[in-house]
């Protein structure tokens, strides 16, 4: 079983272990889902990658280096697809609002159904008779983790198979998955159940199961639903419009800061923190906001400390706050004597709902909400305002921008 150690010295550690292992043979062997301890065809990075314990241009340079564009462009591809979807949430901020106001009637729909209640815990504590998907929901539940391709059939039966509100799966999924982001997760769900590319839904087939299972499952066809139309008809007025990417207000120099870490970034070295006058540094535990329901005691370790390890690689002896009352974020900066708060930037789910929460005080208390944007997010959201292929028609021009020549 993978060991995930909350730090950037793991995660570059496990970069570094898998760089052989980027070109053909992650190309050839990627789809195959080995199990719990088997996972040696990926890179397991996803959780640092997250956090950008790891950043994506390294593991991206890496595989370039060692394989070149053409064996590595597997690799490189599904690298960028998370800041695809992470670009496309920034340009589509009104599908997150939905799925949040939609998963609270979903939540509440529990407490009303006693059969919905009933056939819910069962998919979640893996007693629903199909194999294949009981083993997922275990795994998921005992380790944080699972492969890409199981999370696709996890969530096709979830849909299509088992009937259940699409929305419980993804919260299933967003409180205990460690590299679980609100865009990747949201939208992930929503593309297996034909929300995303409209219309096209992802079938779980037995045959695809247990051929990338290496016949570890072998469902019977009548075992899974047959897939033959999305959940289209739900959201009959299509997709929202693309939004502009919001503003951002890049911190001052000249002005008493306070540094503010989360889980979003934890490289805050990253940013020549020399140049600021940072009166206070302080780490922000907000892993609890995922969902209305318990998250997950892997995700909150690992929150803590991948944190923790942020504050000591920029020698910081931080403030612990944790996501509650939002006004404590101005009373925290005003205390230190700062005017400005300084983070990297919080991309759309359920932080940046509660710092869009904390504005009001932070206004009164004439404290400025600043942030640093990536390089990398700026090269490829641009871009993500439909499917993936436009993001990845740019990849040559994405790269040219984001690495060293």
């Amino acid at each position: 079983m993978t060991d995930w150690t909350p730090n950037r010295a793991a995660g570059d550690a496990i970069l570094k272990a898998f760089i052989p292992r980027m070109g053909r043979r992650y190309a050839n062997g990627r789809n195959t889902d080995h199990g719990a301890g088997g996972h040696k065809a990926v890179s397991v990075l996803s959780p640092y990658i997250r956090r950008r314990l790891v950043l994506e241009q390294d593991a991206v340079a890496a595989a370039l280096a060692a394989h070149g564009p053409v064996d590595a462009e597997k690799f490189v591809q599904e690298v960028i697809w998370r800041g695809y979807f992470k670009g496309w949430l920034e340009r589509r901020p009104q599908v997150w609002a939905s799925y949040v106001t939609e998963l609270e009637a979903d939540l509440s729909a529990l407490d009303r159904d006693r059969r919905l209640r009933r056939d819910v815990d069962r998919a979640m504590n893996g007693q629903t008779g199909i194999e294949c998907f009981d083993a997922r929901a275990m795994e998921l539940v005992d380790t944080g983790y699972l492969h890409n391709h199981a999370r696709m059939w996890f969530a096709s039966i979830w849909i299509f198979t088992l009937g259940l509100p699409w929305r419980l799966g993804a919260d299933f999924f967003y409180r205990h998955l460690l590299d679980g982001d609100a865009a990747s997760n949201t939208l992930g769900w929503r593309w297996a159940a034909g929300l995303h590319t409209r219309g096209k839904p992802y079938p779980a087939d037995a045959q695809n199961i247990a051929t990338f299972t290496a016949g570890r499952f072998t469902p019977r066809r009548s075992d899974l639903a047959e897939v033959t139309q999305g959940l289209e008809a739900t959201e009959p007025d299509g997709l929202p419009s693309v939004q502009p990417l919001r503003d951002v207000t890049a911190p001052g120099t000249g002005l008493p800061t306070a540094l503010l870490i989360t889980d979003e970034d934890c490289r805050l070295e990253d940013f020549n923190l020399a140049r600021f006058d940072i009166r206070s540094v302080a780490t922000l535990s907000a892993s609890h906001l995922r969902s209305p329901l318990p998250v997950s005691g892997l995700v909150t370790e690992f929150e803590a400390g991948a944190l923790a390890d942020a504050a000591r690689r920029i020698s910081a002896e931080p403030l612990h706050l944790h996501a509650g009352d939002p006004e404590a974020l101005a009373k925290w900066a005003s205390g230190a004597g700062a005017t400005q708060i300084a983070t990297p930037y919080i991309t759309q789910g359920p932080l940046h709902d509660w710092l869009e929460q904390a504005a009001p005080s932070l206004a009164r208390a004439g404290i400025t909400l600043c942030e640093w944007r990536r390089d990398w997010d700026a090269a490829i959201w641009p871009h993500a305002t439909a499917g993936f292929f436009k993001v990845r028609k740019n990849i040559p021009r994405i790269l040219e921008q984001v690495l060293p020549a």
